[in-house]
């Protein structure tokens, strides 16, 4: 085979798998898992138990000592939770599976919310888990249902840290800024 039919077998190949790849993220869906909870209790908590690391974040309605993150839904509306981590596959560019994704999302009316749940107390928690937000958000971006949602937030929520420190802020402009969600760091989500 010459040179040339070889340089354009390889980029056909490419184009070939670049379609598939885009077809795939396409047809990902985030609300396909079997992981979904729904609450109407206007307090729940959301809980991701360790070891082992391998199990899906849930919701619970009733043991408080398991919540990492506490939901506040004072209107006692439908709130759907999508348990993501170890339930939905991530691919990157290249087609390989993404390392990390987000614990779960948050889903009401027109609002979507990306939760992060941590226990963690090591110096670079944040860094780790604004990372993890990041990386699912932005394979949310290509869908379309990320069109449908008029309000978009995350959180990195940590049992250990419940309140909120001004030294986050800077951190919570930049996410903002650079994802279009408005980022919380804080274990108490309100609805």
């Amino acid at each position: 085979m010459s040179t040339k039919k070889r340089k354009n077998e390889i980029k056909k190949s490419k184009r070939e798998k670049r379609k598939r790849q885009k077809v795939k993220i396409k047809n990902m869906s985030f609300f396909d898992s079997r992981y979904q909870y729904i609450s109407t209790k206007k307090t729940f908590g959301l809980c991701d138990d360790e070891p082992p690391p391998h199990k899906p974040a849930y919701l619970d309605e009733n043991d408080g000592s398991k919540w990492i993150a506490i939901v506040a839904n004072d209107s006692q509306i439908e709130v759907k939770f999508v348990a993501l981590d170890h339930s939905i596959k991530l691919l990157k560019p290249d087609g390989k599976k993404e390392d990390r994704c987000s614990d779960g999302l948050l889903q009401y009316d027109t609002t979507i919310v990306f939760v992060e749940l941590t226990t963690a107390t090591h110096k670079n928690w944040k860094s780790d888990k604004d990372d993890q937000l990041r990386i699912t958000i932005s394979h949310f971006e290509k869908t379309k249902e990320s069109s449908q949602y008029q309000i978009k937030k995350a959180y990195i929520a940590n049992s250990n840290f419940r309140v909120f420190r001004p030294n986050y802020q800077s951190r919570m402009d930049k996410f903002l800024n650079d994802t279009g969600y408005d980022l919380r760091i804080q274990n108490r989500i309100v609805i």
